[in-house]
């Protein structure tokens, strides 16, 4: 699959070359102006909350893309090459990517949403790749040199807002959590505004960049159910639970790799014309419930709508429904538990 080169650049290489660049910048402003909401469009990831009383400002999402993520000192950027030189070699997960800018005005410093969010992200199960305030060359901010007019999102303040940080208040940290259908990464950088933060529409006290990576999970090499193992579990159990119908994390629309699985489902329903069914989604409780009882709901109608479709099944055997965490298999307390709530369920009607 084709994807861009990746995104991430040091929080100092962005300050880097104010002095030289500020002219260019402010041709290159966003256009909108200051809103006391969120920027339409936008919404929190749910894998990781907001700082209490911060707005989005900007937001992108790509379904797959490259990511250079930092754990080690930035030591220098070479114009001449393009390439980002670091103590130790960046780390590259591909995966879907959610970049989203917050601003906390305020008396709100950079520092209180710097420690804020690395507690939420070890409450969360993420190990720490990097900490900024932790390494003592982070402190040469004039050694990170990176250019910053590639990044281009929706936002409604600038696309160079980081060139007016205060160089004394920035945080950056990296992080990861480790999950069966796929790892996360978060890349973290936290600034206070400095001087003229008027011209890039900036109010007064913090900003957080949250750039979350969520890996593409591992080809599963569980056998797929047949059309007689789906009938037999019916007939003993009054339902099947299928693991071989993927979607990405929070999207319901089908992969690929669920054509045999989907297959099968064909399969018994043409073996049997009187039988009908409920398609029944289910999910984990990562999101909280009314997230995930749409979610649930429309994966369970991706299915019933594929099977129609591509395989030809009358619209009257076939009800979706979705009942997000209300029918656990396993405690949601574990990323194994979680992996097997995540399911299909076929129940005759």
């Amino acid at each position: 699959m084709k994807h861009s080169r990746s995104h991430s650049l040091s929080a100092f290489g962005r300050i880097g070359m104010v002095l030289l660049l500020l002219p260019l910048f402010l041709l290159f402003r966003a256009g909108t102006e200051l809103s006391a909401a969120d920027l339409p469009g936008s919404k929190d990831n749910p894998l990781l909350k907001r700082f209490a009383g911060s707005e989005i400002v900007g937001y992108q999402v790509k379904n797959f893309d490259e990511y250079e993520l930092q754990t080690s000192t930035f030591m220098r950027y070479s114009f001449a090459t393009g390439k980002r030189e670091f103590a130790k070699p960046p780390l590259k997960p591909e995966g879907r990517l959610t970049r989203i800018w917050y601003e906390a005005a305020g008396d709100t410093g950079s520092l209180e949403v710097y420690r804020n969010y690395l507690n939420e992200l070890r409450s969360k199960g993420f190990v720490i790749l990097y900490d900024s305030r932790k390494d003592p060359a982070a402190t040469k901010w004039t050694n990170y040199l990176a250019p910053f007019g590639d990044l281009k999102l929706q936002t409604s303040r600038s696309y160079y807002i980081f060139y007016t940080a205060d160089k004394e208040g920035i945080c950056v940290a990296s992080a990861k959590k480790s999950r069966p259908e796929g790892d996360v990464y978060v890349y973290l950088t936290v600034v206070e505004w400095g001087e003229n933060r008027e011209v890039y529409k900036a109010k007064r006290g913090a900003y957080a960049a949250v750039d979350i990576i969520e890996t593409r999970p591992m080809q599963q090499k569980m056998v797929t159910v047949t059309a007689d193992q789906m009938s037999r579990s019916i007939a003993s159990t009054g339902r099947v639970s299928l693991y071989g119908i993927y979607f990405d994390t929070n999207r319901s629309e089908i992969k690929p790799a669920s054509k045999p699985a989907m297959a099968e489902i064909a399969r018994l329903l043409k073996s049997q014309p009187g039988l009908k069914l409920h398609v029944v989604g289910h999910t984990d409780n990562v999101g909280g419930y009314e997230f995930n009882i749409a979610l649930s709901k429309r994966r369970a109608d991706a299915v019933v709508a594929a099977l129609q479709k591509e395989y030809g099944i009358a619209v009257g055997r076939l009800t979706s429904n979705g009942v997000a965490y209300l029918a656990p298999i396993a405690p949601n307390t574990t990323d194994e538990g979680k992996a097997k709530n995540r399911r299909v369920e076929l129940v005759p009607r």
